[in-house]
């Protein structure tokens, strides 16, 4: 991988909001079509990032090169974002995020995840996430069946 390959994960800022709000609704159109109709666009998003996200949340960022790729969102215990830009899947960015987050959860960390996301649900059990709960969809703005998973550091 060369330098300008290399991912390094920073702290977001209200600047990346923007790009933030791009990879948010970029990955959930490509990774999960099953998902309702958008009832926001970009600059609710962006708003809602910027006002909503980052102020609640403490939030980081992947950077590759200059570009922003990914970011990652936690509140309290809660992994309450993680998202990719589609193309750079499968390329470990994912993991460094992850990685970074619970770094700042020494007492474990819990997320909700679609019951049909199949693909997340087992990237975050092969980073030692467990299914705690299961729920038919009303805590979600979606509507849509959904998972609690934990992570508990050994």
């Amino acid at each position: 991988m060369s330098d300008e390959e290399t991912t390094r994960i920073r702290v977001a800022v209200a600047a990346d909001a923007d790009e933030i709000a791009r990879i948010h609704l970029a990955s959930r159109a490509a990774t999960m079509p099953y998902l309702p109709p958008a009832r926001h666009d970009e600059a609710e998003v962006t708003w809602w990032i910027r006002e909503v996200v980052l102020t609640r949340c403490r939030t980081w960022v992947a950077v590759r090169g200059t570009e922003i790729v990914g970011y990652a969102a936690l509140d309290g215990d809660l992994l309450d974002h993680l998202y990719l830009r589609p193309d750079v899947r499968r390329q470990g960015v994912g993991t460094l995020l992850l990685d970074e987050v619970r770094r700042h959860s020494p007492d474990g960390l819990s997320l909700y995840v679609f019951q049909q996301n199949a693909e997340a649900r087992a990237f975050y059990q092969r980073h030692g996430f467990v299914v705690v709960d299961s729920n038919n969809g009303d805590r979600n703005m979606e509507n849509l069946p959904d998972l609690t998973l934990r992570w508990i550091p050994e």
